[in-house]
Order: C-alpha cells, then structure tokens, then sequence
C-alpha cells in the first residue's frame, strides 16, 4: 500500500512539472485506422481523433500515410464538447511550411513553388498550401510579354521577406535566374577580351540600341556604333533573332557589362577624307534626310553631307528644302569645307547650276543702260528686278539729284512699272547690283558750276532760311547755300541777292556761297594767316616760358596764386571772328 501511494505520488509530480498542450502545438500522432473519409490517429491525449482523408494526400493526389505510420498534426481544440480532441492535417503542413520559409529565408535557399494566380503588381505562389506574393519586376530580368502564361507553372524561387504575423511572404524568381546566370556569365566574361569579335543573337531592340545574346551574357549594340552613316532606330538595320558579328569595344566585369559595336568592323570611312574630297570638286551623291535647316546627302556608304538651306539656291535664302528635293534623289553637289576632325562635310546645292550674278557680269558692265520692272518699293529705295531671278538696286540718293525731287519720284512710283536705270556697281561676291537714275541726266549742279567760275558773282533768290544757313535758287534744280554767318543784311525768303560762287558744298549737293561784298574773300584769308600766325606765336611763347628760379627781380609777381590769363586772348578772339564781323568792321570804316 506504501509503494502505490509513492508511486501516485510521483505521477502527481510529473504532472505537475510537464507543461500543459496549447493550441496549436505540433505533436506526434500514430496512424490506427484509415477508411473512405478519415485517417484515425492517437497522439497519446484524451481520446483518437479523426482527420479528414483529404488532409493526407499529396500533389499527386497520392495518399501520404499508412496504418502504423506516425506522422506530426496540429492541436486545434483538446476538448471540443463531444469528449473528442480535434487534430489537423493540413494546418500542421502549414505551419510546417512557415518553418521551412523562414529557414530558408535565413540561409538564403531555394524553395519551390507553382505561380497560381494573378494580383494586382504580381503574381500568386502556392509553397507548400502557403500563399506568397511574387512582384511582377522579380518575375524574369525582361518584362513579362504574356503573364497569363505562367500561372499553372512551377518554378524555383528565392524568400526575400517572412512575416508570419501579417501572413506575408514575398518571394523572387528573378533572384534565382541571376544566381543560375552568374556562374554562367563569369566563365562567359573570362573569355571576352576588348577587341574580340564575336557572334550572337540579337534578343531584344531598344530606341537606343540593340541587345545581343553572348551565350549567357547580353552585350549592348548602341545605335551609334552600329553604322557610320545617319540611322534613326536600330530595326533599319537589324531584326530580333538575327546572328550578326560583332566586336568587343568594352568590358565591365564589375557590372558584368559588354559594349559592341558593328561599324568597327569595318574601317573608319571618315579616314582621310580631306584627300579623297577636295574643296570646290563636284560630286554626285543621294538625298538621305531633308529637315527645315537643308538636308543631308550620302555621298559614299558611311559618310554624310549637310547642304544648308542657304547653300540651295542663289536668291531665295530661305527656300523650303522639301520644294527642292526630296528622299532618294541622286543630285549633284560641290564640296565646300571638310572637317575630318568633327566628322561634318559642307556641301553646297547652288554651287552646281549658273550664278546669276556672274553671269549677270559676264554680259553686262558698269554704265551700262538696262530695263526692268519694280519689284518692291521700300523708303531707301527701289528694287528692279532683273534677267536670271536676281534684283537691283536703285538707292534713293540715286533716284534724283535733289533729295527732296528723289522723295516725291519715289512716291510716284508703283510696283511693276518698268524703269531704265543705269548700272554703277556689280558686286558678284556680295551678289548686290547697285543702279542709278539721275545718272541718266547730266548734274545740274556741275553744269552749272562751268558755267560759273569760283569767284563769280551771281544772281538768286532766296527759297529758305534758317538760324544756320540760307538756300538760294540759282537756276532751275540749282540751289545755293550759303552760311547765315556770312550774310550781314537781313534777307527774307523770295528776295532777290547777289553772291560769290565759291565752289560745290558735295554734301548738299549745292553751290558753295559767300556774300558779295567786296574783297570779303581777301579779308577772309589775311584773317585766317593773321589767326595763323598769332597761334604759332602763342605756342613759342609757351615754349621759351622762364623757370620760377630764373624769373627776372622786376617782373610782377602773381597774387595770390591766381593764373595770369594768356596774352593770346585777342588771338583767340580774333580766331572766334566770324566773316559777319568782319563784314560789320568793313562797312564801319567805310562810314
């Protein structure tokens, strides 16, 4: 009796100490009994427990245990009313499923899982009968053409986040790939070597180049380095799929990067270009790009050409260049500049047909009377044009020999009225033609002037007055000015003077006019030598000036420091005499 209440002493005990099976506890359980719809197991509680049959089967819909079988389920419920503790299958896969994640998002191993349905941002991975989200950049290391596609299928991925709390699992297939792929492009990269040329298949176009498939690396084909002439989008001059050879240009085994290049292969067209086109030598090439500002002609396979607008045609400086040429049009061009080191070619369009200015010159000569019709009128002039498309120009100090008889001839003119003028200038490298009508008369103001020696007296009447100086009519389109300085009665407009002609004032184009006063012009001149003489005296003055030390003991002392005024004041006022005043002078002595 002692021993079997020691030994229920020791069961109390154990008792106490074991800790009690909470709610979702993964424990082993012995499989009993398995019929159409439940696996009857014993995990050593209260009572069996009945599993449904669907818990136990696999991928493959295959059963998973037999009797006798141990095999590990969760703890739902200990006690669930009826006396019967409730075990789970499936809930302990799953936890089972959370342990293995996190192991493997820990040891950064791969898990495998099938894609089974599409989300927003991604796609839906079943690992295990656990749910994970697969984001649609980590799918494949190129966007994903068809991702209905994939659902169904079952790939290797890698855990990149576990959280068992909010239920998140985020997985990666992109990872897996460039771990798979880096092996691969390492032993890829050893055998790539700046300069190689090598063959590949081209994967995937770009606007900005093409990607070639090395075997295991992807080399970029810029668009710049696939041809040396112009090519606006690599499909002009390759397809996906195509094999083509290329040359290495460089290689970033940090980054795992290729440059390739195509053009290379070939040698560089732009290699003495200067010697193969001289400047001013005529060539043939084919329209290849036509923009607002000229367009481009390919002159050999590689090399290029612009022909500016301005380069197109002789007199119309901005012609449309689609109303000139168009696409594919062989035409004929003269080089103007080469620069090798810039890659750039100047050709000229115009160069290649007649200059009509040139040929304007070859047929014509200065002083040459021509016909034409007023193309334009504008406030400095007239424009004729002229044989070959080209215009000259009449500028209105050439329309009359009176600038006021010019501006009213130029508003009487219309457009196409058709004038004889003459040519005075042909400028064929500034392509201007200046003409001339008052050359067509004779210059009233020189005939009249032989007429009318310097020194002569004549008669006019005075049409205009000012403070600076009168205008005097001396025959018909002959005007006289002469300084209101040198007039000493008082004149109105319309009356009638006498005055000396003193020669042509060729700004005015007038006849230079002085009073008529006796030996004015005597006066004038003695008055200018006396000025003369009187300067250069002042400046020997200043010249031979004695020093302070050397000043004589009875010469005047200066007060106060105040400047003694030069004794050229009466010079300098004698040289601010006007003929006015010398006029008055005169006519005071005579008095």
């Amino acid at each position: 009796m002692k021993d079997n209440m020691e030994s229920f002493e020791q069961l109390f005990e154990s008792s106490l100490v074991e800790s009690p099976i909470l709610s979702g506890a993964i424990i082993t359980a012995t499989v009993l009994h398995i019929d159409s719809k439940y696996v009857v197991v014993d995990a050593g509680l209260k009572s069996e427990s009945y599993i449904p049959l669907e818990q136990f089967y696999d991928e493959n819909r295959n059963l998973s245990v037999q009797v006798g079988d141990e095999t590990e389920v969760a703890l739902e419920v200990m006690e669930d009313g009826f006396g019967s503790t409730r075990l789970s299958r499936e809930r302990a896969k799953r936890l089972e499923s959370w342990t293995r994640l996190a192991r493997a998002h820990e040891n950064n191993e791969t898990v495998h899982g099938t894609i089974v349905g599409r989300v927003k941002g991604g796609f839906t991975v079943d690992i295990n009968k656990v749910k994970a989200f697969l984001p649609g950049s980590l799918v494949d290391f190129k966007p994903i053409r068809d991702p209905d596609s994939l659902e169904g299928k079952s790939f290797d991925f890698k855990v990149i986040k576990v959280d068992q709390k909010r239920n998140n699992i985020v997985v990666s297939r992109r990872a897996v790939l460039e771990a798979e792929t880096h092996v691969e492009r390492s032993a890829v990269l050893e055998n790539i070597h700046e300069g190689d040329e090598i063959t590949g298949t081209v994967k995937n176009l770009t606007d900005y180049g093409a990607f070639v498939d090395l075997g295991g690396i992807d080399g970029l084909l810029h668009i710049t380095d696939m041809s040396w002439k112009r090519t606006r989008h690599p499909s002009e001059i390759l397809k996906l799929g195509d094999e083509v050879k290329v040359k290495v240009l460089k290689v970033d085994r940090d980054h795992a990067r290729v440059s390739l290049g195509l053009k290379q292969l070939g040698g560089d067209p732009w290699r003495d270009i200067g010697d193969r086109y001289l400047v001013k030598s005529k060539i043939t090439g084919r329209v290849t790009n036509i923009t607002e500002y000229g367009c481009f002609v390919e002159i050999e396979s590689g090399i290029e050409g612009l022909v500016h607008v301005s380069e197109m045609d002789w007199t119309n400086k901005n012609v449309n260049p689609n109303k000139v040429l168009h696409l594919g049009q062989e035409v004929e061009v003269m080089v103007l500049d080469v620069d090798a080191d810039r890659r750039r070619i100047s050709l000229g369009l115009k160069q290649c047909i007649v200059n009509p200015w040139a040929a304007f010159a070859e047929h014509h000569h200065d002083g040459e009377k021509i016909k034409g019709k007023i193309k334009s009128i504008t406030d400095f002039g007239i424009f004729i044009e002229l044989d070959g498309g080209i215009d000259g120009l009449i500028y209105l100090s050439d329309i009359a020999w009176n600038e006021k008889e010019a501006e009213e001839k130029l508003r009487q003119y219309q457009k196409g009225d058709e004038l004889e003028a003459l040519v005075l200038t042909i400028d064929v490298e500034r392509e201007r033609i200046a003409l001339g009508l008052k050359q067509l008369t004779d210059d009233p103001v020189a005939h009249y002037l032989q007429n009318n020696k310097k020194g002569n007296i004549v008669s006019g009447k005075v049409v205009e007055l000012n403070q600076k100086q009168l205008i005097i009519e001396l025959a018909t389109d002959v005007l006289g000015v002469i300084r209101a300085t040198d007039v000493t009665a008082s004149w109105k407009v319309d009356d009638a003077v006498d005055v000396k002609v003193v020669g042509a004032d060729k700004k005015m184009h007038m006849v230079a006019l002085v009073s008529s006063a006796e030996d004015v012009t005597d006066d004038i001149e003695d008055h200018h030598a006396a000025a003369k003489d009187e300067k250069t005296s002042t400046k020997k003055a200043k010249s031979s000036k004695p020093s302070s030390a050397s000043q004589d003991a009875g010469s005047v002392p200066r007060s106060g420091g105040a400047k003694k005024k030069p004794a050229t004041s009466s010079s300098s006022s004698a040289l601010k005499t006007t003929l006015g005043d010398i006029l008055k002078g005169q006519m005071d002595k005579g008095e």
